[in-house]
């Protein structure tokens, strides 16, 4: 019989399935939240985590009264269990792209309501070379599209950036420009010659990333200027919803000045002060250079970057 090493023994007999119920398990708030999200019982879930700490011989998770968070061993497991459950995601793909035509999957995870020409051109061009390959858009915060590229969980994300990683690439796609509004039944709306003092007092909405520390910093400092930032009443991740809230008139909000010209036009907002130096916010392509693209998000890449890298910035600037 042969001798196998402890690594050997342990590549054997370890079930994936632990592995990827550990991953689920890193990227909640508890075993409760992870159950749910697997669509298992929470003794299930806690049983398979002990059954993984027991073969390992190492706590995986430090759970405790207000208290859950990986150790120093959970983490890199959890780094390794990333590379794997890629491998196995890409396993499918990797056996249909032996054909001559690109297949695959794209998961593109990006921040609500952009408005890019740049970007629907890539996707024209894309589907026309190589009809085959399927994609999905998710909206979600930016902080999370960019956590679910880290992960390796969506193949590029296109959002707002404040701090950037080492393990990420970047790319600005387009910059737009912010500007507060209000809706039809608002004091303010339809009245000329209105100065940013007058918007003092006046409740505000806003998006979660309207913050000092986040990105959307620049227009944090816009509302903070026209004296908004004392009574928010209403904030959302998501663009739609914010435009929402302002066209119900619940308060004064920022959008973006290119996505909003329709409403503007149609009566349905009005531009508020300031009119002139609106801030600027860049919208960036991140993507994880570390993950093995399959065939069709290596190609989908590359044709943006080309799109990016051949369309001056000035052709990139929306207001």
């Amino acid at each position: 019989m042969i001798s196998m090493t402890p690594p050997e023994r342990l590549a054997r007999d370890l079930d994936w399935n632990l592995l990827r119920t550990f991953l689920v398990l890193a990227d909640s708030r508890s075993v409760t939240d992870a159950a749910e999200k697997l669509s298992l019982k929470q003794p299930t879930v806690s049983s398979a985590l002990k059954r993984l700490e027991d073969r390992l011989g190492k706590r995986l998770i430090n759970r405790k009264p207000g208290r859950f968070e990986l150790t120093a061993a959970g983490r890199l497991l959890y780094d390794e269990a990333i590379d794997i459950h890629s491998a196995i995601l890409r396993l499918g793909t990797v056996i249909r792209d032996v054909e001559d035509e690109v297949s695959g999957h794209i998961r593109i995870v990006m921040a609500s309501h952009v408005v890019s020409p740049l970007f629907d051109a890539t996707l024209n061009r894309f589907h026309s070379d190589h009809p085959r390959a399927t994609l999905s858009i998710e909206a979600v915060a930016s902080r999370s599209a960019l956590t679910a590229v880290a992960a390796r969980r969506a193949s590029l994300a296109i959002c707002l950036v404040m701090d950037r990683s080492p393990q990420l690439e970047y790319r600005r796609l387009f910059r737009e420009y912010f500007g507060l509004f209000c809706g039809p039944s608002h004091p303010l709306f339809g009245r000329e010659g209105i100065t940013i003092a007058d918007l003092a007092g006046h409740s505000s909405v806003s998006f979660i990333t309207d913050q000092m520390d986040d990105a959307l910093r620049p227009v944090a400092q816009m509302r903070a200027e026209a004296q908004l930032d004392s009574r928010i009443v209403g904030t959302s991740p998501n663009l739609e919803e914010v435009r929402r809230m302002i066209i119900a008139g619940l308060g004064i909000g920022p959008l973006p000045l290119h996505v909003v010209r329709e409403d503007v036009e149609r009566g349905r907002l009005w531009r508020l002060p300031p009119y002139e130096t609106p801030p600027a916010i860049d919208v960036h392509v991140v993507w994880n250079p570390h993950a093995k693209p399959n065939r069709a998000e290596a190609a989908l890449l590359a044709g943006l970057i080309n799109q990016i890298d051949t369309t001056p910035m000035d052709q990139r600037i929306y207001n």
